[in-house]
């Protein structure tokens, strides 16, 4: 038997966490017919214990006992999964287009039908279309009346983007001219080895044609100044120039032309070239980290994470016999405000709302949408800069986020749902306020709420280093957002 059967045996669903304060125990390993979930003659199958000892735990019997050798918080064997799942969702995915693609792509997969127009989108139970940086799927009987549950997130993350002509030179270096798309950390894109993806229109025969591309070659490089001539940086802090400052270097002789690099990596000239929207993207791949591999380091984890739960809740609840209708909206643009017409202000929820759904499950009091997006968890270094009262820790569950001002849509009947679903979900959920000095950010929620009058919450993931070009989160909590997800769609 090879590792991949090992989820034949079923033994992430012999693994329960409760919670009491910090202690976390588990129960036996028996199914609730009493029989033993994991199959006698695997019992002692060297294979199978070697894969499972990576995660620390060990396997006799039909009992799973958490190892005290691994940790007191050891990540249980689904959550390493989905965590491992969710690195290669977001490696796959270093641009909005390419996230669409991804997500399209296991769509597909799982069963769903795409479509070109929302006019089909009656044809069938469960459809998708995308559009540009966005992506819309919905799934569930087609006369369902009870109610529309919604989970949106976006594809867009902080980022530095390439201007239309962005061939220039710096004092005899070949550059790039940039722009900074969002509110990036302008210092964590500097002394990095920089990709280049996005789309191109193409030109051919039969009209034009739109293709992702991308570049996972160190192309670029934003060198920081170094310290024997900026003595003072460490105590006035770094200042950056978007103009002067951060303009990736490239070459020095005259030499590869970007474009027809990336055309030649989708078997077209360069010639061919009518537009593009490019943008530069960290090598680095994604990877569980820390001691005990408590932690993800990624680019775009806001907010590819809750991208990737949104559409693995879908999928899961696919074969589901609930009556809601059930919708994923896939937005961009959220970093820059949400205006356009992918965006969250855009009008593509309401029409798929509209043209799929009845007035009565439109106004049920059980619709509900979940604006998923990431939190800040609190940050140890500075923990003065959070609400003492709200601290928000990593992998201890979702996080909802709450505002008085209606930064985020959350209210009261909203967060009682998802409560229950948490607990439906055997999940732990948190609860996040800013500071009442700190302005808070903003999401795509109060902007579906306001347009479709449907009740929002706001709910996330916590992270640190929110809008870095490398950002931290738990390696547990996505397992637990994709699961309250899925509770929310079936139940």
């Amino acid at each position: 038997m090879n590792h991949a059967q090992i989820e034949d045996h079923k033994v992430p669903e012999i693994l329960e966490f409760y919670y009491s304060l910090e202690i976390r125990s588990l129960v036996t390993g028996v199914s609730r017919s009493g029989a033993s979930l994991i199959p006698s003659n695997h019992n002692k199958c060297e294979e199978c214990h070697v894969f499972v000892a990576k995660r620390k735990f060990d396997i006799a019997f039909g009992v799973a006992i958490l190892s005290s050798t691994y940790h007191h918080r050891g990540m249980i064997v689904t959550g390493k999964q989905n965590a491992e799942d969710l690195c290669g969702f977001i490696d796959s995915s270093p641009s909005p287009f390419h996230a669409v693609k991804t997500a399209a792509e296991r769509l597909l997969e799982a069963g769903f039908t795409e479509i070109d127009s929302l006019t089909s989108i009656n044809k069938e139970d469960s459809v998708f279309f995308r559009r540009d940086g966005a992506l819309f799927a919905i799934s569930g009987p087609l006369n369902a009346d009870k109610a529309v549950r919604v989970i949106g997130a976006h594809t867009d993350s902080p980022n530095l983007r390439l201007k239309p002509l962005f061939d220039t030179s710096r004092n005899g270096w070949r550059a790039l001219g940039i722009e900074v798309y969002g509110s990036a950390l302008n210092n964590s894109w500097l002394d990095r080895d920089l990709g280049c993806s996005g789309r191109l229109v193409i030109r051919t025969k039969d009209g034009m044609l739109e293709k992702t591309c991308r570049l996972d070659e160190p192309i670029a490089r934003i060198p920081q100044l170094a310290i024997h001539l900026d003595r003072q940086v460490n105590e006035k802090g770094l200042i950056l120039n978007r103009q002067n400052h951060l303009q990736p270097l490239i070459g020095i002789r005259e030499g590869s032309n970007l474009l027809e690099k990336l055309a030649n990596s989708i078997n077209h000239n360069v010639e061919d070239i009518l537009s593009f929207d490019l943008m530069l993207h960290d090598l680095t791949p994604s990877t569980l980290s820390g001691i005990d591999q408590e932690f993800i380091s990624a680019p775009r984890i806001d907010n590819l994470l809750s991208c990737h739960a949104a559409i693995s809740a879908l999928i899961s609840a696919k074969s589901s016999t609930s009556e809601f209708t059930r919708v994923v909206a896939l937005y961009d643009h959220e970093e820059v405000g949400s205006t356009s017409s992918t965006g969250a202000l855009g009008p593509l929820l309401n029409d798929v709302l509209t043209r799929r759904c009845s007035e009565t499950s439109l106004s049920s009091e059980l619709s509900l949408i979940i604006s998923s997006d990431c939190a800040h968890g609190t940050h140890p270094n500075y923990a003065e800069m959070h609400d003492i009262d709200h601290k928000i820790f990593l992998n201890e569950g979702p996080v909802v986020k709450y505002n008085a001002n209606m930064r985020y849509a959350t209210d009261a009947p909203g967060a009682a749902l998802v409560k229950t679903a948490a607990e439906n979900a055997n999940v732990p959920l948190q609860t996040f306020v800013s500071r009442s000095d700190l302005a808070c950010g903003s999401t795509i929620g109060p902007l579906a709420a306001a347009s479709t009058g449907i009740r929002t919450v706001d709910l996330g993931v916590a992270q640190l280093a929110m809008h870095s070009a490398r950002e931290m989160c738990g390696s547990e909590d996505p397992e637990y957002l994709k699961s309250v997800l899925i509770e929310l769609l079936k139940n």
